[in-house]
């Protein structure tokens, strides 16, 4: 027999159990001519034994627990430590008008924040971040608040709290220090959770 009538042969034995519902005795029947091709043994392939189900499962749900272990360590351990700040200039802070704002990023640049020079010509900065839904404070000019345009939610602007609308909590506090004539940027403080 060629092997091309073989295959032929094997090929009609499957399509003639069309009306047979296969199962694994079937696959098993028509795979084993090919079985000295493919020598690998099916029965140990296909158990898997309570045993090794039972050990996979241990393992992997062991490996989750220490990973996940791991990260609420080091987040418990970065909590307790004090973040440290290094201060930074706030660029064009001394030239900016009273009753105007500025905006810069401290203590990355990721992390936004305002500078607002009243009338009277102090100081205050703040996390530009609304505390409701971080969507970015505007300083007004002629309402003297940082507003948030999003969900009309108002801050003052001498002490970053909230006047009104969705906010929780205050504006993240930006500690300022004339160094030189010039205004730096020291410490940032996330408020609003002390309770």
């Amino acid at each position: 027999m060629n092997s091309k009538a073989f295959h032929q042969d094997t090929i009609n034995k499957i399509l003639a159990a069309d009306n047979e519902i296969s199962d694994e005795v079937n696959v098993r029947t028509a795979s084993a001519p090919f079985q000295a091709e493919f020598p690998y043994e099916r029965d140990s392939e296909a158990q898997v034994t309570r045993r090794e189900f039972c050990n996979f499962l241990f393992l992997t749900s062991s490996a989750l627990f220490l990973g996940a272990a791991g990260f609420a360590g080091k987040s418990a351990y970065d909590a307790r430590s004090p973040r440290t700040f290094t201060p930074a200039k706030i660029d064009g802070a001394m030239s900016i008008e009273p009753g105007s704002a500025l905006n810069f990023a401290y203590p990355s640049e990721e992390d936004t924040a305002i500078l607002i020079r009243d009338t009277d010509g102090t100081y205050a900065a703040f996390g530009q971040k609304c505390t409701h839904l971080s969507c970015p404070v505007y300083y007004s000019q002629a309402n003297d608040r940082l507003e948030c345009p999003c969900h009309n939610g108002g801050f003052s602007s001498k002490t970053g709290e909230v006047l009104y609308g969705p906010p929780p909590r205050p504006l993240d506090r930006i500690e300022l220090e004339t160094i030189n004539g010039e205004i730096f940027a020291v410490k940032r403080e996330v408020r609003g959770n002390e309770g």
